[in-house]
């Protein structure tokens, strides 16, 4: 299945692993970390990258969207510097070209040894 375009979301700032993500995960996989996006969270587990997204006025219907790391055939991290409020995330998987705009709470760094670490490491 292709995407259309690109998918493109924002990651605001890492925030603890929400408590309900036990209802979406499979036996044997973990949370690793969070982050905040404009109306839901991202979270990173053993196996994948779950992104939840809200939506309509009252934000009780959520699309999930899950990408396994096996999906993922590159990724590139770009920040300025010191004082960059315009980092970003792009990861190219066989579904299509993702894009995640990190806010300035996001250590780039951080992220990047996350994303290495699911793809390379982490079974």
């Amino acid at each position: 299945m292709e995407t259309t375009g690109i998918t493109e979301w924002t990651f605001f700032e890492e925030v603890p692993i929400p408590k309900d993500v036990n209802s979406i995960i499979v036996q044997g996989e973990q949370p690793y970390a969070a982050y905040k996006t404009f109306r839901d969270s991202a979270i990173f587990t053993s196996k994948r990258l779950i992104i939840r997204d809200s939506q309509g006025m009252t934000g009780k219907k959520v699309e999930i969207y899950s990408i396994p790391y096996s999906t993922i055939n590159m990724w590139s991290t770009e920040n300025a510097g010191h004082m960059d409020w315009n980092g970003e995330v792009e990861l190219w998987t066989r579904a299509g070209h993702l894009k995640i705009k990190l806010g300035r709470k996001v250590d780039v760094r951080r992220l990047d040894q996350l994303i290495a670490y699911c793809v390379l490491i982490s079974k």
